[in-house]
This record gives structure tokens, sequence and C-alpha cells, in this order.
């Protein structure tokens, strides 16, 4: 994520580092060499001249404390350019009402399906609200078949009418269907569809009239890049949509989409897709998104991770065994699935300061612990309680 943009940007600063004061000199070389490291990153030339005259603008005549480095000073000046341009703060979802109801929009492809079930799960586990999916993707074979199995993997109850082809009529009674059944939130599955497509256009618009959503989200597919950026601007002309949910943004090196999508559409980016699990939703924050681009780490969120997964009292219990040298396999066992719960275990690792460049060439599993869980099943149970015991002929027979 982001990684070719981290690398630019840092070779960026390396003109500053070692100069002792800032000079119109020296911060025009490195707001050039930031220029062209967002236009890399496919950023618009008009965004990027804008965010590097205004950087320079305020790099330029800056007192340098001792404490600080100049090169320190405009990662400072670069990084609060960042978090304005992706929206400044956090925004939230508005599931105030009951139901609430979310209606899902985007191009054919962009994964308006898997996301619908993915921010199902988000908020059931998260939110704890019983949430209907709304099978509303009339036209593609087999996309109300894929919600119904996604669904069923989260638990989640998905309302469909068989042989219904009217997307309005579908999203009505599944409202209607939530609030009988005493559901939190509905989010309304639509078919993909294409900006110019007048007739598609006019449908979503209805289903938006009929059911008036608490939320319109747009799905837009971060690969895309640009164009990403254009699509949204469509989009939002047509339906004023709430906020964006930028997927596979842990295969786009560059991230352009997910730096202007925002500044163009004025449209807060609310999610992005981390990966191909279901639980690989992330909430979008500006403020984390530009300490990982500068290879900051997002520490905050990686110990939101593990406290969602870490129960206090169980790390209590192992923290004294710990001390009285107790830890056996049963208990590393249940750290490698506690971890492993925590999700894709590259991005983890791109969570910690300075691990993002260290790792960025390497191929890592998520199945990277399956060798260890493998030689602890092949143990028997008095031999992962008491490690002590494994002996020569132990391990022969464990290997």
């Amino acid at each position: 994520m982001f990684q070719s943009l981290t690398d630019n940007l840092e070779r960026a600063f390396k003109v500053l580092k070692g100069q002792g004061h800032i000079t119109d000199i020296n911060v025009a070389e490195t707001t050039k060499a930031i220029r062209k490291a967002l236009l890399d990153a496919d950023v618009n030339y008009k965004i990027a001249k804008e965010i590097t005259d205004t950087i320079k603008q305020k790099a330029i005549g800056q007192n340098v404390i001792n404490a600080v480095s100049p090169g320190q000073l405009l990662v400072k000046i670069v990084h609060d350019e960042l978090v304005a341009l992706m929206g400044s703060s956090h925004s939230e979802l508005n599931i105030k009402a009951n139901p609430s109801i979310i209606l899902m929009s985007g191009l054919q492809g962009s994964g308006k399906t898997t996301h619908s079930a993915k921010l199902a799960h988000y908020l059931k586990t998260k939110r704890a609200k019983k949430v209907l999916l709304v099978a509303g993707d009339v036209y593609r074979p087999a996309a109300i078949e894929q919600l119904k199995v996604l669904g069923g993997q989260i638990n989640v109850d998905v309302f469909s009418e068989e042989g219904n082809k009217n997307p309005v009529d579908l999203a009505k009674k599944g409202v209607a269907y939530a609030k009988e059944m005493g559901h939190n939130v509905v989010i309304i599955d639509t078919a993909g569809r294409l900006a110019i497509d007048e007739e598609m256009m006019t449908e979503i618009g209805n289903i938006k009239q009929a059911v008036s959503p608490h939320e319109i989200l747009f799905v837009v597919d971060s690969m895309t890049g640009q164009d990403a950026v254009n699509t949204a601007k469509a989009f939002n002309d047509k339906l004023d949509f709430d906020g964006v949910i930028l997927t596979k943004l842990d295969g786009d090196t560059r991230g352009g989409a997910a730096l202007t999508i925002r500044y163009v559409v004025q449209k807060p980016i609310k999610f992005i897709g981390i990966g191909e699990k279901i639980e690989d939703l992330s909430e979008f924050y500006p403020d984390r998104m530009a300490d990982r681009i500068l290879g900051m780490g997002d520490i905050v969120g990686f110990v939101e991770k593990a406290q969602e997964q870490y129960d206090e009292q169980e790390a209590r219990r192992l923290q004294k065994k710990l001390v009285k040298n107790q830890f056996n396999f049963n208990d590393f066992l249940n750290q490698i699935q506690q971890i492993k719960k925590m999700g894709n275990v590259k991005n983890l690792m791109g969570m910690l300061p300075g691990m993002g460049k260290m790792i960025k060439d390497m191929d890592i599993d998520d199945d990277v612990f399956k060798d260890f869980e493998t030689i602890i099943a092949s143990m028997t149970p008095e031999e992962r309680e008491n490690p002590d015991i494994i002996n020569i002929s132990r391990r022969k027979r464990i290997a």
C-alpha cells in the first residue's frame, strides 16, 4: 500500500538532509521531487502542483529550532498537507436511525456485493448491530446467490425474492421486512452501472427516492487510479453520495485515488478494503494514512486490532505464566491463533513504524504460522503441556 509513493517521498526529503537551514533553493528542489512523487502515485497534476505550492509557501521562512532539522520540519508540513488532502478527520457512518438504510452504488466489478457483506460483518461484530442484506442486483447472474453465501458465512440475514426483477420494489420490501423483524441496519446491494448509462442511473435514483437511505456509499476500485476519481465525480453528480469505500488498497502501491478522491468530490473516504477476507475492511483515518505514507506506520491501528482480539484477563494469565517460566506450547498456539485473527500478516507488520520499508520486497504468506501449528499438532497433550519432557526420541517422532 503506497509503497512507491513512500519511497519517492523519502528520496525527496534526502535533499534537505544535513542542511542547516531552509532556503528558497533547497525547498524548491525538495518540492519539485515531492511533486514528481505525487505524479508517479497517479495524483492529478493540478492537485499535485497545488499541494507542493502550499508546502513551499509554508516551508520558506520557517524558523528551524535546534531540536528539529529542516528535513524533519518539511516532513511535518507534508504530513499536515496529506491529512488535509484526504479529509482532515475521520468520518463516521450515519447509523443513528432504526433501521438505518445504507445504499451501495458503483461500477460493475468494483466489489459492491463483497463489500456489502464486509460492511455487514463490521457492523455486526464491531457495532453490535442486527444487519439485513438486501439482494438488489437482479441483472448479474449469481449475484443473489453470492450474497446469500457471504451472508451465511457471517450469519447475517439476506432478503431476496425469487422472480422479482424490480430492484426498486425489492428495496422497499427489504426495508419493510427489516422493520418487521427488528433489524437495526439495512444494506441494499445494487447492480453495477456506468455513469453514462442514463437508464441505470435513473433506476438507482428511483431506489434512493423510494427508500430514503440515511447513507449512500460509492464503492470504487483503487487499482483504476485516476479513473476512480473521475468515476466518483460522475456518480456524485447524479447521486450526491455520502461517502466512499475504496477497495483493493492493499494491491495498489501508488494510491493516487485515495489521496485525491476526497479533494475532487468533497465526500469522505469512510472505509478501505485491505484484503480478500471478510474481515479485511477498515475505517479510514486520514492522519493514520498520512503516517503510513511517510513511513511512520500506524501504531494506533495496530493496537486497536490487538485490543479487538486480546482478552485483558487472558493477557494477565499469560504474563503470570511467563514470569513463572510456565509458558507452554498450548499457550504459544493460542497466541498464534490470536495474531491470525488480527488479519493479513504483511499488512499488520506494515503498521509498525519503520517496518514498511523492511518488508516491501518480502513475500509473507498468510499461512506463515502453518509450520508451527503442524509441529504443535504433532505433539501429545503431555508434550504440549510440559515442553521439558521433549527429548531426542520425542523430537524424532514429532519430526
